[in-house]
């Protein structure tokens, strides 16, 4: 718990005298509720003895007073503490949504995506219901409890020492609770997020589900994450059902104990009926807090158990590191080399002594199987992952002495792996140039060929598409994506299977924009097809992570290798004398 506690310092301390307001609204809350059980009790015995009528009212318009007072300080620090609450996980969800936008590549492949939602949404809400409710009852119970016994003491001290022999036994008890309890919370956080893991995915690929006719597969998948969630909490049931029992049964206790011991007392003198009231009165104040206290646990643990998962977020630390003092250039020139690369995912090897150099202004394109390194080379560019072995330069410079927001401004990629936000065309188009105006969109448009199809939707450019693209075929978002890579007008210019949707003639009259465009920019092409690769000014070919072939297309298809296979393969006898421009 302190240990807890003491991370959450830098993030509680700026809300340190909030937190001390409510905490003093909510300690004069819990004095006041003495005021009550004392002055019934008094008025008993005065009742009873025949006493003044005008000590009666005045004692009932004290109550009144107070119940009145305690309304309005239980308003001010319920407010207080639900304030504290929100600025706090405000504050832990802006600093988780900072990290995780920080965060390499690296973290995300190992991360489910489910985690991390549960770490945004159900972690913060453990911790946010914690300062919100668990804080000030905890308080307000624990005060309460003080000064019950303090009161008890005073009225009758044997009788309350009897008390005070039984309490440390609940507390043992709550101890042990605490501790049992705690790992079941960790596990039904994890489990939870698993479960949550399950049904992004499910959400997410429901067109190839629906396609594979895999519906039963997907609901058992589920069935069995859902049924361990559910076993989970059955566990932490257990836990709760093993000792609660025991702890109502104390507190029911009390109430024997008090009510026998003080009927003897007030039979020799000893006690008042009004004392064995406000005794009585007492006793169900400090039965609260006993009540109470499983409910205080368990979401104290859980809020533990949810803070340690956020805190593990907040901490994680991206393998992608600056230098103190980049280099920090307004424009690449695009000179690119290679000198020994090796990469290694874990202890996976995935690209190994790669060598090339890339004059500015030149166009390189990777031609391999699935599989051969050849989207991994190019995310080193962009210093998404680092080197295992080699290095890599830019204009002369080791690529990791640069700024890395710069270094990414001059380098624009359309993905293999196509994403479109929820947003018009024009803002899919312009998301890496915010201030483009309307005549850099359209012509950015224009050379992707999303000129094409755009004039069929009846708000065009402003037609908002679906979350990832749904609604448009995958040559219409290819082309989306290739203009929001071409409108940034980078040094470097990465282009993943970028037309590998499109027919090709479509995809002849791109290159040929984009020829147009690249003479003072360096290219990466990745493709399948020759007739993507054929005008580049080097092509790479690539197998297991290694370059087995280099060249221009002319000097390739001499060596008659592995290019050269594909090259008859992909066009036959169909190449010179057809239509098939090579």
């Amino acid at each position: 718990m302190l240990k807890t506690f003491k991370s959450l310092n830098p993030y509680l301390k700026q809300y340190k005298k909030l937190f001390i307001v409510a905490s003093i609204f909510t300690i004069i809350f819990s004095t006041l509720a003495l005021v009550d059980p004392y002055v019934t009790g008094v008025l008993i015995d005065i009742i009873i003895e025949g006493g003044s009528v005008s000590l009666v009212i005045k004692g009932v318009l004290l109550i009144t007073v107070v119940t009145l007072l305690r309304t309005f300080l239980r308003y001010k620090y319920f407010m207080k503490f639900e304030l504290l609450s929100q600025k706090l996980v405000y504050k832990l969800r802006k600093e988780m949504y900072i990290k995780l936008q920080n965060l390499d590549f690296t973290f995300f492949d190992k991360t489910p995506n489910g985690k991390i939602m549960t770490n945004m949404t159900g972690d913060i809400e453990a911790i946010r219901h914690f300062f919100a409710w668990i804080t000030h009852v905890s308080i307000f119970h624990g005060f309460i409890f003080i000064y019950a016994l303090i009161v008890m003491f005073l009225i009758n001290p044997f009788l309350a020492g009897i008390l005070l022999i039984i309490i440390p036994i609940i507390g043992f008890i709550s101890l042990k609770l605490s501790r049992s309890v705690k790992p079941t919370f960790v596990k039904i956080r994890e489990q939870f997020s698993k479960l949550n893991s399950v049904v992004q995915e499910n959400i997410s690929g429901n067109r190839v589900i629906k396609a594979f006719a895999s519906e039963p597969y997907e609901i058992e998948k589920f069935n069995i994450e859902n049924q361990k969630f559910n076993d989970r909490n059955i566990e932490a049931a257990k836990v709760w059902e093993k000792y609660l029992p025991v702890l109502d049964a104390f507190a029911i206790l009390f109430n024997v104990v008090v009510m026998l011991i003080g009927s003897l007392l007030i039979i020799n003198d000893k006690m008042s009926i009004g004392e064995l009231v406000t005794f009585n009165r007492l006793l169900w104040m400090i039965n609260n807090p006993l009540r109470m206290l499983g409910w205080m646990i368990n979401g104290t643990q859980n809020f533990i158990a949810s803070y340690d998962r956020v805190d593990e977020l907040l901490n994680q630390e991206s393998k992608i590191k600056e230098i103190h003092k980049p280099v920090n250039k307004h424009t690449l020139e695009g000179y690119i080399k290679f000198e020994n690369v090796s990469f290694h995912y874990g202890d996976l090897p995935v690209l190994e002594n790669i060598s090339f150099e890339v004059k500015p202004g030149e166009t390189v394109a990777l031609l391999g199987s699935t599989g051969s390194g050849k989207s991994t080379l190019t995310s080193l560019i962009s210093r998404f992952y680092d080197v295992t072995n080699g290095q890599i330069l830019i204009d002369n410079v080791p690529i990791q002495n640069y700024d890395i927001s710069m270094l990414r401004s001059n380098i624009s990629i359309a993905m293999q792996d196509i994403f479109l936000f929820s947003d018009s065309i024009e803002g899919n188009i312009s998301y890496g140039v915010p201030q483009a105006d309307k005549k850099r969109i359209r012509m950015a448009a224009e050379i992707a060929g999303v000129n094409e199809f755009i004039y069929q939707f009846d708000q065009q450019f402003d037609t908002v598409v679906g979350e990832r693209g749904v609604g448009l075929s995958g040559g219409q978002k290819q082309r989306i994506a290739l203009a929001r890579a071409i409108i940034e007008d980078p040094s470097i210019l990465i282009l993943d299977d970028t037309t590998s949707a499109v027919d090709m003639e479509t995809e002849y009259k791109i290159l040929g924009e984009l020829k147009n465009i690249n003479e003072k920019r360096t290219t990466f092409i990745i493709a399948h097809r020759i007739s993507s690769v054929k005008d580049a000014d080097l092509i790479l070919v690539m197998d297991n992570g290694r370059i087995v072939e280099r060249g221009t297309h002319a000097e390739l298809l001499d060596k008659k290798g592995y290019y050269y296979s594909v090259f008859f393969q992909q066009m036959g006898e169909f190449n010179l004398e057809k239509k098939v421009v090579l």
